[in-house]
Formats: C-alpha cells, sequence, structure tokens
C-alpha cells in the first residue's frame, strides 16, 4: 500500500476515498481513529488515503480531479466569508 493523499481532515479522506472506490480502485484510510486522539488540536498529516502498489497510476487522475474540486470548494467558501451578506437571502 502507498500514501496518495495525505487529507487536512477526515471529511477530504474519506471524500478521495470515495472517488478512488467510485474508479474502482481499493483504497483504505490510515489515521482515521487517531484524529479522536488529539482532542481539540488540528490533526495534521495523521490522515491519508492508501492504494494498492498496482493502482498508483489509475489513482493518480482521480486524486488530481479531487484536489482540483476540493480547491474550488474552499476558494468558494473564503469568497462567502469575505462577503457574509451573500448567505443572507435577498430582501423581497
Amino acid at each position: 500500500m502507498r500514501i496518495v493523499y495525505r487529507a487536512r481532515n477526515l471529511i477530504d479522506a474519506h471524500l478521495v476515498k470515495d472517488a478512488l472506490e467510485g474508479a474502482e480502485i481499493p483504497a483504505f484510510i490510515a489515521g482515521e481513529y487517531l484524529t479522536g486522539g488529539v482532542g481539540q488540536l488540528p490533526a495534521l498529516d495523521y490522515v491519508a488515503v492508501l492504494v494498492p502498489e498496482s493502482s498508483l497510476e489509475a489513482a493518480e487522475p482521480v486524486i488530481r480531479e479531487i484536489e482540483h474540486a476540493l480547491a474550488e470548494a474552499r476558494q468558494a467558501i473564503m469568497e462567502l466569508d469575505d462577503d457574509p451578506g451573500d448567505l443572507l437571502p435577498a430582501p423581497g
């Protein structure tokens, strides 16, 4: 098994794992249960997604696609944070 993705958080790890499995690539999350052990501290670099060595090549484009989608989502959230009025319903 080789690490193909180091997750920022458990949700990202599961999104990547689900995308890989959707592409019929077996995937495993390592460190999933360590996040509870660190309490309120950020669990950076504890959670990773692994695939078998034989699936590394097939996993690469899936990982790139998910990373791109996550980056776009984070950017959209940052833009909403800049203008909290975007979250309010239009007057009507």
